[in-house]
């Protein structure tokens, strides 16, 4: 009888079960091999179509909860759970505030059966990576608290202004969670306050994130690898959709900034508590004249939001986003398959044909690009460099046909 069979004329089911992902190979600078990578970026461009037309949450207020319960000493993700989580959370916090300069974010951690606040919320990146530096040194024991967690997290989002997104995002690493009172209480009342709660789960799926999710409009996945784990966390770094059916005004304050010998050392609002904070530089609210050191920030006398223009700037590009390049797939040419049609890539001069899968073409300018660069222009760059030059060139054409006829 052949080992694959079951003795019914059949086949077992582990025989029939395939492990794909032990097809993917490394090449020598340990890359994934051309056509995953093309499939991933895919994938990721059929999620920037899915975000066309939204309403967004352009002001943030994101709290990150980090599981520190025994669980996160485990090694399936290189190095240990723990270290691969600080690594990716401290890139995801930089490219954060970079593409939301007027969120807001704050860490928590939870761990023997409690709850502990790492950081405030704010906008200031060098506090936040301490807080994650400081998670390296902090013991991971016991069992985490996720009501305990909550709780926390919508003491301080629950008093944010209806306009602002409010969100909290758990990465959760072990599989039972030691609360006080009944959780399904918690999350009724995060769902009241409009609070999105979003996990990632570290180990497999539990029944109680699954409900957090769904009842609050989150998301809820679990990682497969390293590369999967900084995916997911980096699915939240563009707004989510706006749970406001009606537009509102508000008010901002652009500030000016003091420099050296402009004013007197004084201390600034946002370290009140700290005595020894004396300087002479900071912003300066125009409403109440009240210092601060970082923007943007909501004043704490006047309750005016301050901004500087240039936070707006960066932020203009969730409103208007890159339209969606269509795709292009270059076929190959009936008769002899070495001869292919090929195109160049705009942006990076990379040639492409049948074997590099495919490309993109910008409606705007007809320019063809790679998926590359396809990606880098919706993810990064957020303009596209045709529709730019050719803006630019039809400007300089029209001023110096001005010049020519004065």
């Amino acid at each position: 009888m052949d080992a694959d069979d079951d003795g019914k004329g059949g086949y077992r089911w582990e025989t029939e079960y395939e492990k794909t992902w032990e097809a993917i190979k490394e090449t020598a600078d340990g890359l994934i091999e051309p056509m995953v990578a093309d499939m991933v970026n895919k994938a990721k461009r059929r999620r920037l179509a899915n975000k066309k037309n939204l309403r967004l949450g352009m002001m943030r207020h994101l709290f990150i909860v980090v599981d520190m319960s025994s669980s996160m000493n485990q090694i399936d993700l290189r190095p240990n759970r723990l270290k691969c989580t600080t690594k990716i959370l401290e890139m995801f916090i930089n490219e954060f505030i970079d593409q939301n300069p007027i969120s807001h974010l704050g860490l928590i951690v939870t761990r023997n059966k409690r709850a502990e606040k790492l950081s405030d919320l704010s906008a200031n990146v060098r506090q936040h990576l301490d807080a994650i530096r400081r998670l390296n040194d902090m013991s991971c024991i016991g069992e985490p608290s996720l009501q305990n967690a909550l709780e926390m997290s919508m003491k301080i989002l629950r008093h944010m202004p209806a306009h602002t997104s409010k969100e909290v995002l758990v990465l959760m690493g072990s599989l039972t969670t030691c609360d006080p009172n009944d959780i399904n209480q918690t999350i009724s009342q995060l769902f009241v306050h409009n609070i999105r709660c979003s996990v990632i789960g570290l180990a497999a799926e539990l029944r109680i994130c699954r409900t957090l999710a769904q009842k609050t409009k989150g998301l809820y996945d679990v990682v497969m690898d390293e590369g999967h784990y900084k995916e997911l966390v980096y699915q939240h770094m563009d707004p989510p959709a706006s749970s406001m059916t009606e537009s509102s005004l508000m008010q901002m304050g652009f500030p000016t900034y003091m420099n050296d010998g402009q004013t007197q050392a004084s201390m600034c609002v946002c370290h009140l508590n700290n005595t020894c904070n004396f300087s002479t530089t900071g912003y300066l609210c125009p409403k109440c004249q009240s210092k601060y050191c970082d923007l943007p920030v909501e004043c704490q006398v006047c309750g005016l939001t301050l901004v500087s223009p240039a936070h707006l700037a960066r932020s203009y590009h969730h409103l208007f986003p890159v339209d969606v390049f269509q795709e292009l797939t270059v076929p190959e040419s009936d008769g002899d398959k070495t001869t292919t049609t090929t195109h160049e890539c705009y942006a990076c001069n990379k040639q492409i044909d049948s074997k590099s899968i495919s490309g993109a073409v910008c409606e705007g300018c007809s320019q063809i690009y790679c998926i590359d660069c396809d990606l880098f222009i919706h993810e990064t760059l957020h303009v596209c460099p045709g529709c730019v030059s050719t803006t630019t060139t039809t400007t300089t054409s029209s001023s110096s046909n001005q010049s020519i006829n004065h």
